[in-house]
């Protein structure tokens, strides 16, 4: 269970458990055992629901190897002229072999690439993405991505002195023309 949880565990029920049992052995009312006994009661279906919850959605924590693959620009946070001219000029790959390939296009046509590695570090749960790229390297990538994780995805948002924040998820660039087709 979280943080929160925990505290409240310790310093509320655990106390209020105490407090319940010694009243409840001095006087010998039934009443202080049965409001334990629920207290404790909706204290373990908590846990039960919770871990079964997490077994059956899973764990949203993120590895190094769900990095992996390649990222467009996501149209569905912002629709229009700028999310199409971004979704057009600006995609990345992250290779296998940690490698970061970040391409500046006009469609099809891949204009500029620039390179970089990339690793991870774990400070809680989740392995976070860092980026380190070759100088001089585009400004999308001055900073590392902040990563929004969904039930069972994720997405990356980049903050962009020109452009503020873009978001990328994992998918394949295909034509805009093609998309409405379809």
């Amino acid at each position: 269970m979280g943080f929160g949880f925990n505290l409240g565990l310790v310093f509320i029920v655990l106390p209020l458990s105490i407090l319940l049992l010694i009243i409840w052995l001095v006087t010998r009312k039934l009443i202080f055992g049965k409001i334990l006994g629920v207290i404790w009661g909706i204290i373990i279906l908590i846990v039960m629901l919770a871990t079964t919850a997490r077994a059956i959605i899973g764990n949203n924590y993120l590895e190094k190897n769900d990095y992996y693959g390649e990222y467009i620009i996501d149209r569905s946070f912002f629709s229009g002229k700028q999310a199409d001219w971004q979704y057009d000029s600006f995609r990345f790959k992250i290779s296998e072999e940690d490698s970061i390939f970040f391409y500046v296009t006009e469609k099809d046509n891949i204009i500029r690439a620039y390179r970089g590695v990339i690793s991870t570090v774990k400070p809680f749960n989740s392995e976070r993405l860092v980026i380190e790229m070759k100088k001089p390297t585009h400004h999308v990538l001055n900073l590392n991505p902040t990563i929004y994780r969904e039930t069972n995805s994720f997405y990356l948002v980049f903050n962009s002195p020109k452009f503020y924040n873009m978001f990328f998820r994992k998918g394949l660039w295909v034509r805009i023309e093609d998309k409405k087709k379809r």
